[in-house]
Parts: C-alpha cells; structure tokens; sequence
C-alpha cells in the first residue's frame, strides 16, 4: 500500500476511534461523579452482546438505523442537511400501513406496492423542501423542521377514525395489514427472527456505494456537494442536483420505518418507534457517509439501545447509554475537525518538502550544466 494511501486510512480510522474513545471516557467521568462503578457498566453491556437474542435485536435495529443514516448521508454528500427524515419515515410508514390495510393483493405485487408507497411519499415529503430550496432559497434545515412538524400533524388527523383511524383501546393505529404484505423474517430458532427487510438495508447499502463511486450521477452529486461553481462550470446544474439529492435522500428515508412495519407491528400506532431520523444523523456522521462506516455505526447505537435495559436491573441507570450517544455526537463533531486540521498540516508539510527537494534538484541541475560548459 502506498504512503499516501496508508494516510488516508488512517485520517479516516482516527476520527471515530477517538470520538469513541473520548465519548466511553467522559461517560466515565460521569459514572465516577455519580458514585458509580465507571468499567461494570459497559462489562454488562457486553455481555448481553453475546446473548443470540439480544443480537437478534441489535440487528433489527441497526438496519432501520441504517437505512434512516443512508438517507442523511445522501444530503451531506451534496452539502445539505435534512433533517426532516424522521417525518419523512413516519409519514411514509403510516401511508404504506394505510394501503396495506385497505388494499389485498397477491404477496408478489402488495410488497412492492408498499415498498413503492414508503418511496414515492418520502421522495414527495422531502421534495417539498428541495423545491422551496432552489425556487426560494429557502435553507432545507428551516424547511425540513417544519416539515416534520406538519407530518406530525398529518398523522394525528390520518388517524382519526372518520378519516383512516381504528382505535384499539387507547391506541391509535391504522388497522392490520393483509397478510400478503407481510414479509417474513428469517428465523433465528429461540433467538427470535431477523427481519427480512434487513437484506433490503443491506442493498440499499450496497447501491448508495454504486451510483456514488461508480457513476457518472455519483460524481456529479459529489462534484456539487464540494463547489457548485466548479460543478456548474463543467456543465452540472447545481439547482437539480439539490432537488434530485433531496428526492433520493427522502425516498430512502421513506423505507426506513418498513423492516419493523412489515415484520413485526403490521400496522402504524402510537408504540411505532420514533426518533430514528434525528439518530440517523449521527450514525452518518460517525460512519463518515460510508456505507461500511455507517453499517458499524448503526450496530453500535443499536447495541447502546438494546444491551442498556439490563443496567435498570444492577443499579445503574440505563440512560447511561443515552448520554454516550450524545457525548458520541459530540465528540465526532471535535475529533473530526481535530484530524481535518492535523491531516491539512501533514499535507502542508508534505507539500513544503517536496518543494524544497525540487528546489535543490534544480539547483544541482544548474551547477552541473555550468560545470559542463566549462
């Protein structure tokens, strides 16, 4: 492997590595301040990694976490920040849990209905912030906040009974959906079962790294992404690439409510997991926008999420896991930019020898040819 080729592996290993390891020692301090034993926390942890069940969990979780990180990372690609895909996977979990309720066809065609619903209303959720953005100029970070907010709004009044509501209890839910949109997991024995969506997270991931690296579209959204004059100046329309990156970033965001909708609940309600777009941010940034970057980071805050209930039952608060999650956050924001600068004073430095190097080669060459005339 080459010198510059090793450099650039370790620029991108450094960052996480020491947010990481800055995120478990401040977590420590603050079990330490509490009276808390500050390593048997994370031993327990651990160990309910090892449990098949738990892993069965982590891996559900992680590949909604996943998808929802893929969808921001399609925006950081292209310098934009949408933070509406928590709305835009809500809404879109609750459209396809509408039609797969009211409508019944046979498994080969109601499963790509519902995949397709989950796309095409995400896509139109987050359009709605890539339109104001390059008609208005509006920032898509005011316009995807909003958004959420209206999607929140939208949900409460789909869930009226008059409208497509069907109380359960106290519970407000879409209805079941027909069997023929279930898709089926993929059993785990006494584990439990490993939803089948999963392997649609797995491809998603499997894409994002295709039309990215691969592809002419790719190369033009990240052309964009780093300076929209020089885009625009080899022939790019910096405007519909924003619109086209906030289109793709929603229609993936869309899926990312699917693996449990139609593996597990079959039907939208007030217990349907909220938040994972707001997670999914920082999974994109502590896996650096790559997909393998990312696929370790889901399974890192879906551990977090999954091994902690057990601390409840050892005297230690689970939230301990939701504090490492923030101070994560928080420390790949400052170990990023802390290996930015160190990385730019290396090539400077590099730059500068070469310079030098070059300068004395000159300089022989000189003295060798007055040598010779001589």
């Amino acid at each position: 492997m080459k010198k510059f080729d090793k450099e650039r592996v370790l620029l991108a290993v450094a960052g996480p590595v020491i947010a990481l390891a800055v995120a478990f020692a401040l977590s420590s301090v603050v079990l330490i301040a509490s009276g808390k034993n500050p390593v048997e926390p994370y031993t327990l942890m651990f160990e309910q990694a090892s449990f098949s069940d738990i892993q069965v969990l982590i891996i559900n979780q992680a590949s909604m976490y996943y998808i929802a990180a893929l969808a921001v990372a399609i925006g950081f690609r292209m310098n934009l920040f949408n933070i509406g895909v928590d709305g835009q996977y809500q809404l879109a979990a609750m459209m396809a849990a509408i039609v797969g309720a009211h409508m019944d066809l046979p498994a080969a065609l109601q499963i790509p209905l519902l995949l397709l619903t989950a796309v095409l209303t995400g896509a139109f959720w987050s359009g709605i912030a890539g339109v104001l953005k390059v008609t208005r100029g509006v920032s898509e970070v005011v316009a995807t906040i909003m958004l959420n907010a209206i999607a929140t709004s939208v949900i409460a009044y789909l869930w009226l009974p008059s409208v497509f509501g069907v109380k359960v209890g106290n519970n407000n839910t879409t209805g079941e959906m027909h069997e023929s949109g279930w898709v089926p997991g993929i059993d785990m024995g006494a584990a439990g079962e490993i939803y089948g969506l999963v392997i649609l997270a797995v491809l998603l991931g499997i894409g994002y790294w295709v039309v990215l690296n691969r592809t002419r579209f790719g190369f033009d959204l990240r052309a964009s992404g780093a300076s929209e004059s020089a885009a625009a100046a080899s022939g790019v329309d910096p405007k519909r690439m924003v619109l086209t990156a906030m289109l793709i970033s929603g229609a993936i965001a869309g899926l990312a409510g699917l693996p449990i909708l139609l593996g597990d609940t079959h039907t939208y309600s007030l217990n349907f997991p909220t938040g994972i777009g707001f997670l999914g941010i920082g999974i994109a940034l502590l896996g650096r926008n790559s997909p393998v970057g990312i696929a370790f980071a889901a399974l890192l805050w879906a551990w977090l999420d999954k091994a902690s209930p057990e601390l409840d039952f050892h005297g230690y608060d689970k939230e301990i896991a939701v504090i490492m999650q923030g101070l994560i956050v928080l420390s790949v924001v400052v170990s990023y930019e802390a290996v930015r600068e160190w990385g730019l004073r290396r090539q400077q430095r590099r730059v500068g020898a070469e310079l030098a190097a070059g300068h004395v080669l000159g300089a022989d060459n000189n003295t060798t040819k007055e040598v010779a005339g001589r």
